[in-house]
């Protein structure tokens, strides 16, 4: 679908400046997960307004943004998840989080000029996983979660490969129990043990934009808005990314992750143009599943299927990583660069022999 002569006018609304790519942010420098939304949008044309949603209006079809009112032909709600806080945890204000790009500024700043800190990470899932492995670098650390084994959601395909790499960075576990409180230089756990603890970062769980409530009362678990195979939600309103409850399959809903909201947010996109243009849509259909999980020191693993059968591991799945790492920053300056990458919904996956001619959602 080309623009062309078509008077259709775009207006991205996000508060800031910049375009934050957060699977990077458990990285030493934070601040290389940010791209210059401007780099990307003047070229191809797209209003940013620099402002936060408060409210969306389905019915008489307008978004409240910083309290002005804007009226909307078609809708793409693409405003992503958050962690979940703690609730009434004794010193939650010191902890820290990787969820956002302000969140790792904290946490690289408090460790910065730091050697053999000792950090305390709650949550051994992904997130967790990253955020430990790294620290791990300068640091001693302790994975604390309330399962009683690591990477409870990925499985066991990874699990022996995660705990060798775990032990190989002489990262501690503790299983089956979570912090219940936070002091200063210490954290105390559910089986009443005080650890000592220079920093406790926070990893466990993520829900939807609460924006989300707004389009439906039939939320997943997640706090995601149901969307048909074309992702709309309602006649005029699509979603995409960490808010949209998306079929992978008939037995799967898509992740929360990079490699399903990137090409989520380019159906997306392209099918509300295509709803204004009388144009045909398309169908969202994702390829093969795959997981990444950076070990830090210890390489990484690439996981292919549902049963996260590992392909790569170590060294070779360190490569993996970082190329994935550098797939997800978007062109920027070029128009028919940026145009490109936006109709690119597939890439080969690296760890495929040619003769396999798999594919997978760009990342």
């Amino acid at each position: 679908m080309a623009r062309g002569d078509a008077d259709l006018r775009i207006t991205l609304i996000a508060p800031n400046d910049h375009l934050v790519l957060r699977p990077r942010l458990y990285e030493p420098d934070p601040d290389l997960a940010k791209v210059e939304l401007s780099r990307i949008l003047e070229p191809i044309g797209v209003e940013h307004l620099r402002a936060s949603v408060s409210t969306i209006d389905i019915d008489r079809r307008v978004v409240v943004a910083d309290g002005a009112e804007i009226g909307y032909d078609r809708l793409v709600l693409a405003a992503g998840s958050k962690l979940v806080q703690p609730q009434g945890l004794p010193g939650a204000e010191r902890l820290f989080d990787i969820d956002t790009l302000d969140g790792a500024r904290r946490l690289t700043g408090h460790l910065r000029d730091r050697e053999d800190y000792a950090a305390v990470v709650v949550g051994a899932g992904f997130v967790g996983l990253e955020a430990a492995t790294a620290l791990a670098a300068r640091g001693r650390v302790l994975l604390v979660d309330r399962s009683e084994v690591v990477a409870d959601q990925l499985g066991p395909g990874p699990r022996e490969e995660i705990e060798a790499a775990l032990d190989e960075l002489g990262v501690e576990r503790r299983l089956g129990t979570t912090v219940t409180e936070v002091g200063d230089g210490y954290a105390l756990l559910s089986d009443g043990t005080e650890v000592e603890a220079d920093a406790v970062v926070w990893s466990v769980g993520i829900m939807a934009s609460e924006l989300t409530r707004q389009i439906s009362d039939e939320l997943d678990h997640l706090g995601r808005v149901p969307v048909d195979q074309r992702l709309r939600a309602l006649p005029e309103v699509f979603v995409a990314g960490d808010a949209a409850a998306a079929a992978f399959d008939a037995e799967h809903t898509v992740m929360q992750a990079c490699q399903h909201a990137t090409p989520l947010g380019k159906v997306a996109g392209y099918n509300a143009a295509a709803d204004l243009l009388d144009v045909p849509l398309r169908d969202f259909t994702p390829g093969p599943y795959v997981t990444c999980l950076d070990l830090g020191g210890a390489g990484a693993i690439f996981t292919r299927g549902w049963d996260r059968r590992v392909m790569a591991s170590g060294a070779d799945g360190a490569a993996v990583k970082k190329r994935i790492n550098q797939h997800i920053h978007p062109p920027v300056d070029d128009a028919s660069k940026i145009l490109a990458a936006a109709g690119r919904v597939y890439i080969e996956l690296p760890f495929f022999p040619r003769d396999e001619k798999k594919a997978a959602p760009a990342v």
